[in-house]
């Protein structure tokens, strides 16, 4: 990518976070109200930067921008902001920034790195890094495990009270509303810390292997669970899937995520490299 429109790229995403920690508030249940405004703003700066970066892309390479995956990437969350600002125009359909706001980011992140930039400087910073992103990785899983646990003994409760045989366990397990409210929170923060962690770990593969990391099948299994983690807390959130589909859902995702733990496996070589 070109040097400006690498610039222009990396400020929209900046801005684009904006909406992102809009998203997490409102998933986390935390006033989001009183930075959907600005959120919306910056986000419509950002998508001006946006166009201008790939429209200088265009002009300096001479060609439609969508000859690599960096380009493609770009135009796809620029379309998407597009996309977002129409139905948000025509219909006031302010839920769908839960799944489009970290979504937009994301990919924009992800299509700025399409430039590559000097390596570690400090050896300590990178291990620190990476310790981090691992951390991040650790908690969320161990808030989707009881997210999961949750979930089974929702469907098991759910079960024992719809069958007319006797309740073994049903007066011993947590009501269901209950049990559906931990499953909420238990989503929300393994949503937070995997977003997080996406965003550590993609910013060091970046600046550990250059435009290389994206290959790797590992990374891609990464973005694609998280990118399904995102849909099922919209499902949650803005559509308000709640009860037996949204615990199997769940479950569904854990299990996504337990592909993506087996894909990266050789952390430790990793962490002990360099």
């Amino acid at each position: 990518m070109h040097e400006m429109s690498t610039v222009w790229l990396r400020v929209a995403a900046a801005l684009y976070s904006l909406g992102l920690l809009q998203a997490i508030l409102a998933i986390l249940r935390r006033r989001s109200q009183q930075i959907f405004r600005p959120a919306l703003i910056a986000f419509l700066v950002a998508v001006v930067l946006h166009m201008v970066a790939i429209v200088e892309e265009g002009i300096y390479t001479g060609h439609f921008p969508v000859n690599n995956f960096w380009e493609s990437v770009t135009l796809c969350a620029f379309l998407l902001a597009l996309f977002f600002l129409f139905v948000y125009w025509r219909y006031q359909f302010e839920s769908l920034s839960v799944f489009v706001f970290p979504l937009v980011f994301v990919m924009t992140l992800v299509g700025s790195f399409g430039r590559p930039v000097a390596s570690w400087t400090n050896p300590a910073v990178r291990d620190v890094w990476l310790l981090v992103h691992v951390v991040l990785v650790l908690l969320g899983y161990a808030a989707m495990v009881l997210m999961a646990a949750a979930c089974v003994i929702y469907l098991i409760q759910e079960r024992q009270l719809k069958s007319k045989s006797p309740r073994v366990l049903a007066d011993r397990l947590p009501p269901l509303g209950t049990l559906d409210e931990f499953i909420s929170r238990a989503m929300a923060m393994g949503f937070v810390l995997i977003t997080l962690a996406v965003i550590a770990g993609s910013t060091w593969a970046f600046v550990e292997s250059g435009t290389h990391w994206i290959r790797e099948p590992k990374i891609v299994i990464s973005l694609v669970t998280w990118a399904f983690y995102l849909a099922m807390i919209f499902l949650r959130v803005g559509a308000g899937w709640r009860g037996r589909k949204a615990a199997f859902l769940a479950l569904a995702v854990v299990g996504f995520s337990a592909l993506t733990w087996v894909a990266h496996s050789n952390l430790r070589v990793m962490l002990g490299r360099g």
